[in-house]
């Protein structure tokens, strides 16, 4: 008997008392695709997780957002940075007050523009708080793709009730977009890489800073 024969007279003697023969009826699956898991906290499973990955968190009410965005841009060294089409303009004013270079992607900007620009705002579509992954769609409020990968450093907005448990919950937020077949960003920290030695490299494929902006209440 050879290896093969072995395998399958094993399999017929495991499965002889099977009369069903549709697996799923057979051995049915209690689970929901996009169904919640059971985080006691989602949002400090969040933010433990966008930390893990070395990027900033900072939380703040609605009233707050715009000074925190400031904060977080001068915290990054950044002297200039590019806004999207459809964010909150009291955000932009809040930028420009306080010295820093405001440019605006209308008529949108060449990529050697935006590669001499040190950061960018954008919101964001979800957030999924068992991998620390931030989903953008692109719509209002997040620019085209180019402005979230070629600028150095990245403020991304997240609104407490954008936070799910995991990436299934997730894709059901984002089912929409993706029935339009609108582009997704996902972000998982700053953009890092290694090579063979381990040697870790950062930057290569998008910001190498990732700040996020946690808006609650």
């Amino acid at each position: 008997m050879n290896a093969r024969e072995e395998v399958l007279r094993r399999v017929r003697r495991a499965t002889a008392d099977v009369t069903e023969d549709r697996p799923e009826v057979d051995v049915p699956v209690e689970w929901v695709y996009g169904r919640p898991l059971d985080t006691v906290d989602v949002l400090a499973d969040f933010v433990e997780k966008v930390e893990d990955y070395k990027a900033t968190v900072d939380r703040c009410a609605e009233s707050g957002i715009g000074t925190t965005i400031v904060q977080a841009l001068q915290r990054l060294g950044a002297t200039s940075v590019v806004v999207p089409g459809g964010l909150p303009g009291e955000w932009t004013a809040a930028i420009g007050a306080s010295g820093i270079q405001v440019y605006r992607d209308e008529p949108p900007l060449s990529h050697a523009q935006l590669n001499t620009i040190d950061a960018v705002v954008t919101t964001s579509a979800v957030a999924m708080a068992d991998s620390g992954t931030i989903a953008l769609d692109h719509s209002a409020g997040q620019g085209r793709r180019a402005l979230s990968l070629l600028p150095d450093r990245h403020i991304c907005v997240v609104r407490a009730d954008q936070v799910v448990s995991d990436v299934p919950e997730g894709m059901t937020r984002l089912a929409p977009a993706l029935r339009e077949r609108r582009p997704v960003t996902w972000l998982s920290g700053g953009s890092a890489t290694s090579d063979i030695e381990l040697s870790r490299v950062e930057g290569v494929h998008g910001p190498r800073h990732l700040s996020v902006v946690l808006v609650e209440g």
